[in-house]
């Protein structure tokens, strides 16, 4: 994260307590899965949107690229290699160069940043620049990082999915039109293109399944993450490390275009122990960001799994973090009971591990996890008063037109009437929109299903019964079917709603020559 913004929100989630030099430093615990692991950076420009001004600092025009730079890291199953892993310093120098493409410049921000990551940066990981391609094609994992941080903040993370069979794609968290990033819409927006743009590079990569795809996002990814779900539907299902989304329901409900109650994707959420009624108005209470519908309540329609980590801050759902020894000598005030620094190592751990276990069921469709997931923790070997795990399986369809249209898929058209009733028992304001609904109707029809365009149109004659269209395109269908006698009914009502039906006219004169004179 860039540390000018960042201080506010690492003084609400950092860890435990004041810890000396000696404690022990982060090990990632979980060990790699079959594949090695490969790490490629591309430097790419989204030339669909602007990112630098006309003028440079001193009001001079600009010289150089305005499109947005996005620093793309990919981590992929390799095969075996004889170069380096990647050590954290080397994860930490990619920070010069995340919008200088070729012109390196560390700010005084990540240097900061990189200077209170001293004791690991030797540390090495997994992944090697580079490396070759292992053979077959895996799920897309695209990670959305938290509020104005760098792409890796957890490569532990993005390396273990890598080594299970998944190509995982990040970039910075960045503002619109500054690196830094912006607690509003516009902030947020610009992090859900990011997204949907990482989506459609990785079409270029030929490893990549792209019928596959789940975006995990810490802190504020994780409300850009859903944002990115609600306007593309080529993401197929939601991690989420203590996501923004439930802190700032305010945000969601201003967008206008999301909405939890409709979503029908697979949501996994990792919760930050407990957050105390004094917490939510000392933190949390920032007017309209914060007042809106509960994100995780409203996910009805789809699958949910919620994990409270008893014990982890919000800064420990981050590997890097939990690197920074300048995070944890800070903000005791905010400790979990009496959790401790090696107590987020084990947390961060089964937080991996939950996270793997919810894509293999959802991106890989394995059996295995699924029962995994609907197991107890204890079932699954987590040590006691770590987390709690809740799955709640999806019910229904969402009042939606969309969701309307899969249930006369799935009870039949004749139930066009019973299935509409039933959508506005559990929301008094749904309403079918009489020419969506007609549209539907005509494509119905072109397709000769002529018995689902009656039950269709019979059902928007009911709720526009002043409409003379609505009678036009029920008796156009009549017609089409052969049923005469009920399309002259249809076409009269047309008339009688509008005398001035040029169309109902024409069509009774066709069907009967006397007709439009009654």
């Amino acid at each position: 994260m860039r540390m000018v913004r960042t201080r506010v929100f690492v003084a609400l989630f950092a860890s435990a307590a004041a810890f000396a030099q000696q404690e022990p430093l982060f090990q990632f615990a979980e060990k790699p899965g079959p594949h090695p692991v490969g790490l490629k950076v591309v430097e790419q420009y989204d030339y669909s949107r602007t990112y630098r001004r006309l003028t440079d600092d001193l009001g001079k025009p600009y010289q150089g690229e305005r499109a947005r730079p996005v620093q793309t890291l990919i981590w992929y199953p390799a095969e075996k290699s004889s170069g380096k892993p990647m050590t954290v310093g080397d994860y930490g120098d990619l920070m010069a160069t995340e919008t200088s493409f070729g012109k390196p410049k560390m700010t005084a921000d990540a240097k900061e940043w990189i200077d209170g990551m001293k004791p690991t940066l030797a540390m090495a990981l997994w992944a090697i620049r580079d490396a070759p391609l292992a053979g077959g094609r895996y799920p897309v994992v695209i990670y959305a990082p938290s509020y104005s941080a760098m792409s890796w903040e957890n490569a532990d993370l993005c390396e273990y999915l890598a080594s299970h069979g998944y190509v995982v794609i990040a970039s910075p968290d960045m503002g619109e039109q500054t690196r830094d990033m912006t607690d509003d819409l516009a902030g947020i927006g610009a992090q859900a293109r990011d997204i949907s743009f990482l989506i459609g590079y990785a079409q270029k990569l030929p490893d990549a399944d792209l019928s596959e795809v789940a975006v995990a996002g810490f802190s504020w990814g994780g409300i850009s993450n859903l944002f990115a779900a609600a306007r593309d539907n080529r993401i197929d299902a939601l991690v989420a490390l203590d996501g923004s989304m439930r802190y700032y329901a305010g945000l969601v409900k201003q967008a206008g275009d999301v909405h939890p109650e409709q979503m029908t994707i697979p949501l996994l959420f990792f919760a930050q122990g407990e957050i105390t009624l004094e917490d939510q108005a000392r933190y949390f209470t920032n007017g309209s960001k914060s007042e809106g519908p509960n994100v995780l309540n409203a996910w009805t329609h789809g699958d949910l799994v919620t994990v409270h980590m008893l014990g982890l801050t919000h800064t420990e759902h981050s590997s890097i973090y939990q690197r920074n020894e300048k995070v944890w000598k800070h903000f005791p005030e905010v400790q979990k009971a009496d959790y401790e620094r090696e107590d987020g190592v084990t947390g961060y751990a089964w937080i991996a591990r939950y996270t793997l276990q919810f894509l293999n069921a959802y991106l890989k469709h394995d059996a295995t996890a699924m029962a995994y997931l609907k197991k107890t923790p204890a079932e699954n070997g987590v040590p006691r008063h770590f987390m709690t795990v809740k799955y709640r399986e999806a019910k229904g369809v969402p009042v939606s037109f969309d969701g309307f249209r899969t249930e006369l898929g799935r009870q039949g058209f004749d139930r066009a009437g019973d299935v509409y009733a039933a959508m506005r028992k559990e929301k008094s304001d749904f309403k079918l929109d009489e020419g969506a609904v007609n549209a539907w109707s005509q494509e119905l029809i072109g397709d000769n299903h002529l018995p689902e365009a009656i039950n269709l149109l019979k059902l928007n004659v009911e709720m526009y019964p002043d409409s003379s269209g609505a009678y036009e395109s029920l008796g156009e269908a009549y017609a089409r079917a052969g049923q005469k006698e009920l399309a002259i009914g249809s076409y009269q009502k047309a008339l009688e709603k509008d005398p001035g039906n040029e169309e109902a006219k024409k069509k009774l004169k066709e069907l009967d020559g006397g007709a439009a004179k009654r």
